[in-house]
C-alpha cells in the first residue's frame, strides 16, 4: 500500500509560507490530501467485506494523487505588488524591496551551474523583466527555487518573489513583440509554478499555430491581442458617446421566432414537439416594438446570426452597432452616425472625416463605379459606350442582343506608365489567372481589352471605330499603356450590388497594386449610397419572404417608400418604388445600413399581402409587430453597423477573423471547440428530431 503519513498543519504552513510568502488557510490546508484518507473514487473498489483492497493499478493512483497535490499548490498565491505593463510604472527601487510578480517564463540563459537569467513576461505579454536566479544561500531566499525554476519550461504560469534592484548593464534597444524593462531586475527568492506547460506542444517565437489552437495564437500573436483591445476601447467609445446622445441600452431576446425577414435562419428546437426558435437574423423587429412602447433612443451591441454562404467578410454569428430613433427620419439616423463614426476615428485613429460624408445614388454608384459599395479613393469610373461602338464589334464582345456595354480605363503609376508592352504582358497574365477565369466565362460575354499605344492605328483603338475611339480619347485623356476594358451586359434596370465591370474594376486595381504598377491606396472615404429600389428580383442565394410575386424586399420588408410618389406606386409598378434606406460604405466596405421603417400597420400588412403576396399563415408570423404598429407607434428610423467590420476596417485587416477571438471557419466550424458538433440518438429523440438520408450526404459534402 501507499505510505499513509499524514502532513501535520506546521509542514503545511511551512511549505505555503516557504513558496508563496504567505500563510495557509484553513481552506488551502483541506484541499491537501492526507495520507491516511483515500479519494472516493479509490474507496469504492474496496471488497464486500469492508475491507481495503490493493489499487488495481497503483501507478495511476499514484499519479492521480500527485495531479491533485500540485493543483492544491496553485490553489493559494501572493497577490502582485508590481504589474509588468510598463517600464514607467516600475520605478528604481530605494534600497532593497521585495517584490511578487506574476507571469510567463521566457527566454533563459545560463552562465553556470550555479546563475541563470531568465526573462518573465507579464501577464498581457508586452512587457518582461529580467530574473536573476543564482545557487548561492542569502536571506529570505528559498534553497530550492534555483532548481525549481531550472526545471520549468518556457511559457509556465509563475508567481515569482524576489528582490528588485537596478540593472548595472542595461541591454540595448530591441524591437520585438514583448518590451524588455531595461533598468531594473530581480533576483530570486522564490517561484511557485500555477501550471505546467508540455513538452509535446512546439513553441517557438517562430512556431504558427493554426484555428484549432486559437488559444495559442492568440497567446503568441501580439496583432491578435490588440486587435480585441481595440475592438474593446472603440466600443466603449461608442457606449459612452450614445449614452451622451441620450441613447438607452437594452437587450433584446435571442430566441426568437422564425419570420421571413430575407436570409436563412439558424433554428433551435424545443422538447414541444413541432415548436421550434429561431435565433434573430438582426433585432430588427424587437426595436421597431420598442419604438412603439415609448422608448426614444434604443442602442446595443446585439449578436446576430445568419445561415447564409459563408465569405472572406462573412460570419454566421457576429456584432452589430444596432440602434433606433423614434420622430426620426434619414437624416436625423444619418447625422448620428456621422457624428459616432467621426469620434471613433479621431479618438483611436487621430485622423479627422469631414463632418458630413459625400451621398451618392444607387443608380449613381452602379453606373459609375459597377458596384452599390464604391470604393472612390481611385477615380477609375465606368462610361456607358454602346451607342458609339460599330455592330461588328458588339456581336464579337457578346452574344446578346441589344446589350448595354460599358468600359473604363486603368492607368499604371508614372514610373510603370507610357509601356504597352508591360499592359500586355499585365492583362494577359491576370486573364489566364484563377483571378481571370470568372470574367472569361462569363456568359454575357468575355471582356474586350484594349492597350493604348500610338504605334498603332488610331492608338490601338482601330476595332472601335473613329467615332468611338474618338470619344474615349477625349474621355479619358488617354496615354501610350493605358488599358481599356469593355464588358457587356443584360439592357435592364440594376439590381443586386454588383455587376461583372465593377468586379473587375476592383479585381484588376487589386492585381495592379500587388504587382507594383499602382500604389496601395491610402485614406479613408466614407460615403452614403441611397435610393435603393424598394424590391429586387428573387435571388437563388436569399429566400426572401417567400411571396409568390416574383420579386423580395431588397433589404427587408419593414423599409418605408421614400416619398409620396413611391407610395403611390406600390401597387401600380412596384419595380418603380425607391426605398428609404441608406447604406454607409467606407472604401469600398460596406460598414452598415438602415432605412426609416414603415409605422403604419394597414400600409405594412398591404406591402406583405398585396405587393409581395406573402400566404396568409407568413403573414400571421407578423401579427405581433402589426399590432405595435396598430397602437400608434410613432415615425421611426434606424441603423445596424457591423461592428466586426468596422473594427477589421479601421485596423486595415482583411478579414473579420482577425479581430474576432473566436471565429468560425469558412465552413461555419469552430476548429478550437470543434463546433458544430453531432446529436446523439437521445438528444434526437428529446427535441423529437431525426436524421435523413439526405440531411447526411449533405453533411457529409
Amino acid at each position: 500500500m501507499l505510505s499513509t503519513r499524514l502532513l501535520t498543519r506546521n509542514q503545511i504552513n511551512h511549505t505555503l509560507l516557504r513558496t508563496t510568502g504567505i500563510k495557509a488557510t484553513a481552506a488551502s490546508r483541506s484541499c491537501i490530501y492526507p495520507r491516511t484518507q483515500t479519494p472516493a473514487w479509490h474507496r469504492r473498489q474496496s471488497s464486500q467485506d469492508g475491507k481495503a483492497q490493493q489499487p488495481s493499478d497503483s501507478s495511476q493512483y499514484s499519479a492521480a494523487l500527485a495531479h491533485c497535490r500540485s493543483y492544491c499548490g496553485s490553489l493559494t498565491f501572493p497577490p502582485e505588488t508590481i504589474s509588468l505593463t510598463s517600464s514607467e510604472l516600475i520605478p528604481s527601487p530605494n534600497g532593497e524591496e521585495i517584490v511578487v510578480l506574476h507571469g510567463y517564463l521566457g527566454s533563459t540563459a545560463s552562465l553556470s551551474k550555479k546563475l541563470l537569467f531568465v526573462q518573465l513576461i507579464g501577464k498581457d505579454r508586452t512587457h518582461s523583466i529580467q530574473i536573476v536566479s543564482s545557487a548561492k544561500t542569502l536571506k529570505d531566499v528559498d534553497a530550492s527555487a534555483h532548481e525549481t525554476i531550472k526545471k520549468l519550461p518556457m511559457h509556465t504560469p509563475v508567481v515569482v518573489r524576489g528582490l528588485l534592484r537596478e540593472r548595472k548593464q542595461q541591454p540595448e534597444q530591441d524591437s520585438g513583440e514583448i518590451q524588455k524593462i531595461k533598468h531594473v531586475e530581480v533576483d530570486l527568492l522564490s517561484i511557485q509554478p500555477l501550471n505546467e506547460f508540455p513538452s509535446d506542444i512546439i513553441a517557438t517565437p517562430d512556431t504558427l499555430f493554426g484555428p484549432e489552437q486559437r488559444h495559442l495564437q492568440l497567446r503568441s500573436e501580439a496583432e491578435l491581442r490588440k486587435a480585441l483591445s481595440f475592438r474593446s476601447k472603440v466600443g466603449l467609445t461608442l457606449r459612452s458617446k450614445l449614452d451622451d446622445l441620450g441613447f438607452v441600452d437594452i437587450e433584446t431576446p435571442l430566441l426568437f421566432k422564425s419570420t421571413p425577414e430575407g436570409a436563412r435562419e439558424f433554428i433551435v428546437p424545443t422538447r414541444r414537439k413541432g415548436f421550434a426558435y429561431a435565433l434573430p437574423q438582426s433585432p430588427q423587429q424587437f426595436k421597431q416594438i420598442l419604438m412603439g412602447s415609448g422608448i426614444p433612443k434604443y442602442y446595443q451591441f446585439a449578436r446576430c446570426f445568419r445561415d447564409e454562404d459563408l465569405r472572406a467578410d462573412r460570419q454566421p454569428e457576429f456584432t452589430q452597432l444596432d440602434l433606433e430613433m423614434s420622430f426620426a427620419g434619414a437624416y436625423q439616423v444619418m447625422s448620428i452616425i456621422e457624428e459616432l463614426i467621426g469620434s471613433i476615428w479621431f479618438q483611436h485613429l487621430n485622423i479627422r472625416l469631414p463632418e458630413r460624408f459625400p451621398i451618392m445614388s444607387y443608380k449613381d454608384a452602379m453606373s459609375k463605379y459597377g458596384s452599390d459599395k464604391p470604393d472612390t479613393r481611385f477615380n477609375t469610373t465606368l462610361s456607358r459606350l454602346d451607342p458609339l461602338l460599330p455592330g461588328d464589334l458588339t456581336a464579337k464582345i457578346t452574344s446578346l442582343q441589344s446589350p448595354i456595354i460599358e468600359g473604363f480605363v486603368l492607368r499604371f503609376d508614372s514610373n510603370h506608365s507610357n509601356d504597352p508592352h508591360i499592359t500586355r504582358n499585365f492583362i494577359g497574365s491576370f486573364l489566364d489567372s484563377p483571378d481571370g477565369t470568372p470574367f472569361m466565362a462569363n456568359p454575357d460575354g468575355g471582356p474586350g481589352v484594349f492597350v493604348i499605344d500610338s504605334q498603332k492605328p488610331l492608338q490601338g483603338l482601330q476595332a472601335l471605330g473613329f467615332e468611338a475611339a474618338e470619344h474615349i480619347e477625349y474621355l479619358y485623356r488617354i496615354e501610350d499603356g493605358d488599358l481599356l476594358i469593355l464588358q457587356a451586359r443584360v439592357n435592364r434596370p440594376f439590381s443586386g450590388g454588383s455587376t461583372a465591370l465593377g468586379n473587375l474594376r476592383l479585381a484588376l486595381h487589386a492585381a495592379a497594386v500587388r504587382q507594383g504598377y499602382i500604389k496601395p491606396l491610402i485614406g479613408f472615404a466614407p460615403l452614403w449610397i441611397t435610393d435603393f429600389p424598394l424590391f429586387s428580383p428573387i435571388s437563388d442565394s436569399e429566400p426572401g419572404q417567400g411571396g409568390s410575386a416574383g420579386f423580395a424586399a431588397t433589404h427587408h420588408p419593414f423599409t418605408s417608400p421614400k416619398t409620396t410618389a413611391d407610395v403611390d406606386m406600390l401597387l401600380l409598378d412596384p419595380s418603380k418604388v425607391i426605398g428609404d434606406h441608406y447604406d454607409l460604405v467606407i472604401n469600398g466596405i460596406e460598414i452598415g445600413g438602415g432605412s426609416r421603417r414603415i409605422h403604419k400597420a394597414e400600409v405594412q400588412a398591404l406591402i406583405m399581402r398585396d405587393v409581395l403576396k406573402m400566404r396568409s399563415e407568413r403573414l400571421a408570423d407578423f401579427s405581433h409587430l402589426l399590432e405595435v404598429l396598430r397602437a400608434g407607434c410613432p415615425p421611426h428610423a434606424g441603423i445596424a453597423l457591423g461592428f466586426d467590420r468596422l473594427i477589421a476596417l479601421m485596423l486595415g485587416k482583411s478579414s473579420v477573423r482577425d479581430v474576432i477571438a473566436f471565429p468560425k471557419t469558412g465552413k461555419g466550424e469552430d476548429p478550437l471547440v470543434k463546433s458544430p458538433g453531432p446529436l446523439s440518438e437521445a438528444i434526437l429523440k428529446t427535441y423529437h428530431l431525426q436524421n435523413s438520408p439526405s440531411a447526411e450526404s449533405l453533411a457529409e459534402s
